[in-house]
């Protein structure tokens, strides 16, 4: 199997599905928020701070086109998909998992959005960035997981491994 990226919201759970899932599969693993912060020497929100969402997206599809790398589950931020060179990127190195996580769950599990480091614009709620992004993810998966509310990590990790063995 080549590498997996998991994508997905803030809050879907990609770097923590993605720990279990790489420690079950005996992979690597790579979360980009974390390479964007030392490749820039900046937090996230730092970055949005001081050069803006489109500047902070300059800088992520820089860090996730620099990837190279073979048996690694990778966790990108959320807006991975909102630059057709970082997703493009993430495809070539192997198949792209969507953690579907409804509207409702993801506000009830994001208590820190201005702080979060979240790629949006000012005035734009969660609402908007999932109404801009849902379409991208559906674009982009080669397979969806329905992440339901009180799902244990557990359940997620076997759908995602049930989805790929289904999709060969």
């Amino acid at each position: 199997m080549q590498n997996i990226t998991l994508i997905g919201m803030p809050g879907s759970g990609k770097s923590t599905v993605g720990v279990l899932l790489a420690k079950t599969l005996g992979f690597q693993f790579i979360d980009t928020d974390l390479l964007i912060q030392q490749r820039e020497g900046a937090l996230l929100q730092q970055l949005l701070d001081q050069r803006g969402t489109q500047g902070f997206l300059d800088a992520e599809e820089a860090a996730i086109r620099s990837l190279s790398c073979e048996r690694t589950i990778i966790a990108p931020g959320g807006s991975a998909v909102c630059r057709a060179g970082a997703i493009d990127h993430l495809k070539q190195l192997g198949r792209v998992v969507y953690l579907h996580v409804p509207l409702s769950e993801l506000e009830r599990r994001i208590r820190n959005i201005t702080t979060r480091g979240i790629a949006m614009e000012p005035g734009q709620t969660l609402a908007d960035v999932y109404a801009a992004r849902e379409p991208l993810y559906q674009r982009y998966a080669d397979l969806t997981v329905d992440v339901a509310e009180g799902n244990r990590l557990e359940q997620t990790v076997a759908a995602v491994l049930q989805g790929l063995i289904g999709c060969g």
